[in-house]
């Protein structure tokens, strides 16, 4: 039997907005809503170099990665052509206008994705 966390209200998340869930291991979770009040889940992180889905813009139901405009199914975690790659998706259910993630997916999945590295760390740890 599939066990849900209740993350928050669909009303929480602004129309064309997201929210990130934190996990105890592995990186955040971005959950996203878009104007026909559908709701994804994909792992807070662009398949390109790492860009934090959460802060893209968000319309049908694609994302637009902040960092280099990267188009995003939401549905399915896949960059849309020309662009390749993907990244995990999160099954999410709606129940009495309350938003779900699979508490075994969150435990689980992604576990070992690597954290982006940007700005003067990212030199540091190259000469390493």
């Amino acid at each position: 039997m599939t066990e849900w966390k209740k993350i928050c209200l669909v009303t929480d998340i602004p129309v064309l907005g997201s929210r990130r869930v934190a996990r105890p291991r592995g990186m955040d979770v971005a959950v996203f809503r878009n104007d026909q009040d559908q709701v994804f889940a994909l792992l807070d992180r662009c398949p390109h170099k790492g860009g934090p889905l959460s802060q893209g813009i968000v319309f049908g139901t694609s994302v637009a990665c902040p960092l280099h405009n990267w188009t995003i199914g939401m549905d399915d975690g896949c960059a849309k052509a020309p662009d390749q790659g993907c990244t995990q998706k999160f099954n999410v259910t709606v129940a009495d206008g309350a938003i779900h993630l699979n508490q075994a997916e969150l435990d689980t999945l992604a576990l070992d994705a690597p954290r982006p590295l940007a700005g003067p760390a990212r030199k540091e740890l190259a000469g390493a």
